[in-house]
C-alpha cells in the first residue's frame, strides 16, 4: 500500500470514527433523557446478569444498544490508534491525537461503567450523580477534541504550540475553559430537566426559585447566564484570533463559530420554552459538540507552528545593491 493511499485511508477512518462517536454520544444522552440507564440493572458489562438479554424491556433495549454501539466505538478507537502510530513518523502530531483518542475512549467506558455499577442512573437524585455527569461530559469533550485533532492533522497541517503565543494563546485557553465549564453546567441542567420535569414554563421557574428546591434545580438556573457570557467570550476570541492569525482556516472557523453559537443559543431558548423534550435535548447537545469541534480547529490553526501573524512586521525586502 502506497503512503498516499494509506494517508487517505487514515483520513477517512479518522472522520468516520469522529462522526460515529458523536452518534454514540447522542445515544448516550438519549439513554439518560429516557431514564433507561438502569435498563441492564446494576450489571456491567453483562446486562441483568446475561450476555444477551432474553426478555428485554424497552429500557433494556435502549441501554443494551448503547453498550453495543459503545463497544464498536472502542474498536474503532483502537484501530485509529494503531493505524495512526504505524502510518505516521515519530513526532507527527497525529500520533499523539490518536493515542489520546484511545485513552479518552477507555476512560469514557470506565465512567459509563461507574455510572451503572454505582447506580448513578435512572431516578438517582444525589449530588454525587451530578459530579459523575460532569466528569463524563468533560471526558466526552476531551475525547471528541482529540479525534477532531486527529482529523485535522491527518490533512497535513502543522502541529500546534502554546509557546510565545501571547494574546492568541490566552484567548484560546480562556475559550476552551469557558466551553468546558459551560458544558458541565449544561450536563447538570439536562439532568435536572430529566429528574424534575416541569408541567409548564411558569412551573419550571417556580421550581428554580423555590427555597426548598433540590440543589440540581438551583444549579440549573446558572446555565442560561453562563451560555450568554461564554458565548460573548468565544465569539470575541474567535474574531480576534482570526485577526491576529489571519489564515483561511482561522477566518473560516471564526465565521462558523459565530453562526453555530447563535444557533446554539436559539436551540437553548427553544429547549427551555418546550420544557426540554428529548429530541430537543439531543439537538442542543449535537450543536454543543459541533461548536466544541470548531473551537478545537480554530485553536489548532491559530496556534500552529508557522501560522501567519498580523502582529509581526514583515521581513525586509532583500537589497539589490
Amino acid at each position: 500500500m502506497s503512503a498516499s493511499v494509506s494517508s487517505r485511508g487514515f483520513r477517512v477512518l479518522s472522520w468516520s470514527t469522529l462522526v460515529y462517536t458523536l452518534a454514540v454520544v447522542l445515544w448516550g444522552a438519549f439513554v439518560r433523557a429516557t431514564g433507561s440507564g438502569a435498563g441492564c440493572g446494576d450489571h456491567w458489562p453483562v446486562c441483568n446478569g446475561e450476555v444477551v438479554p432474553r426478555a428485554p424491556t424497552l429500557q433494556t433495549l435502549i441501554e443494551y444498544t448503547h453498550r453495543l454501539t459503545s463497544g464498536l466505538a472502542m474498536v474503532l478507537a483502537v484501530v485509529l490508534c494503531v493505524w495512526g502510530l504505524r502510518a505516521h513518523a515519530k513526532g507527527h502530531p497525529v500520533r499523539k491525537a490518536a493515542v489520546f483518542s484511545l485513552v479518552f475512549m477507555v476512560t469514557e467506558a470506565a465512567l459509563g461503567a461507574g455510572l451503572v455499577l454505582f447506580k448513578m442512573v435512572a431516578g438517582n437524585e444525589s449530588l454525587a450523580r451530578a459530579w459523575w455527569m460532569a466528569a463524563h461530559l468533560l471526558n466526552t469533550f476531551l475525547l471528541v477534541g482529540a479525534m477532531a485533532l486527529a482529523c485535522w492533522w491527518a490533512g497535513g497541517r502543522e502541529r500546534l504550540t502554546w509557546r510565545q503565543q501571547g494574546l492568541t494563546g490566552w484567548l484560546v485557553g480562556a475559550s476552551i475553559v469557558g466551553l468546558l465549564v459551560l458544558g458541565v453546567s449544561g450536563a447538570i441542567a439536562a439532568l435536572g430537566d430529566t429528574l424534575f420535569p416541569a408541567s409548564s414554563l411558569a412551573d419550571g421557574f417556580r421550581q428554580d426559585i423555590s427555597p426548598t428546591a433540590h440543589v440540581l434545580l438551583r444549579l440549573r438556573v446558572l446555565h442560561p447566564a453562563l451560555a450568554v457570557m461564554v458565548g460573548a467570550l468565544v465569539v470575541f476570541s474567535a474574531t480576534t484570533v482570526a485577526r491576529l492569525r489571519p489564515s483561511p482556516e482561522t477566518k473560516r472557523a471564526a465565521a462558523q463559530l459565530g453562526v453555530l453559537y447563535g444557533l446554539q443559543l436559539m436551540a437553548g431558548v427553544v429547549n427551555l420554552v418546550l420544557l426540554a423534550p428529548v429530541w430537543m435535548q439531543l439537538v442542543h447537545l449535537l450543536l454543543a459538540d459541533v461548536v466544541w469541534i470548531v473551537l478545537v480547529r480554530l485553536s489548532a490553526a491559530g496556534l500552529a507552528v508557522g501560522a501567519p501573524r498580523a502582529d509581526e512586521s514583515p521581513a525586509p525586502a532583500p537589497s539589490l545593491t
